[in-house]
């Protein structure tokens, strides 16, 4: 497997518009969903089929009030983004995707940092929440080794709403992740 080389310079992040609806999801399904998510080792591809996002839930996430769909971009071009929720004392960190292609070289590593880092400069939040699919093993141990812990605190997928994807096995669940921030 070809790993991409560590390529964070010029990163340019900025809040979503209703302009970058299809972008977002476009990208989003490409990093967790179908053939072309099994270029990265975020798919989820294997557990789970159908849709990851759809436009409407992109839509509200930008529109939200208390929260912000950040978009990530080299030269112009969209390539990793994530959404953050102010939740009282916390915010919560979700719909994160980095293209597939440059996934493994620093990317994410770099985005989560720096939406921590607007987390506490603009809301002065103490921690970091996000919920991930149980079943997602190598994924739970990249946020543990950036200082998330697993709670044990889960809650069940929504089978029978395909608008968070088609499970292809019985026992999926999501677990509460949190780290303290600075």
């Amino acid at each position: 497997m070809h790993t991409p080389a560590t390529n964070t310079a010029a990163l340019t992040y900025r809040g979503a518009t209703e302009a970058d609806v299809g972008a977002l999801v476009a990208l989003i399904e490409s990093a967790y969903r179908g053939d072309a998510s099994r270029t990265g080792w975020t798919t989820e591809a294997d557990i789970l089929g159908g849709q990851r996002t759809d436009p409407e839930g992109v839509t509200d996430v930008v529109r939200g009030a208390d929260g912000r769909m950040m978009v990530v971009e080299r030269d112009g071009e969209l390539i990793a983004c994530c959404q953050l929720e102010r939740r009282g004392e916390h915010a919560y960190f979700g719909m994160f995707a980095v293209r597939p292609g440059l996934q493994g070289g620093g990317l994410g590593k770099a985005v989560l940092a720096e939406a921590e880092r607007f987390a506490v400069a603009e809301w002065a939040v103490r921690e970091m929440h996000m919920t991930v699919i149980t079943a997602r093993e190598e994924l739970i141990a990249w946020y543990e080794r950036r200082g998330y812990a697993r709670t044990g605190r889960t809650t069940p997928f929504p089978y029978g709403d395909e608008r968070f994807g088609v499970p292809r096995r019985p026992d999926l669940e999501f677990e509460l992740l949190v780290k303290p921030l600075g």
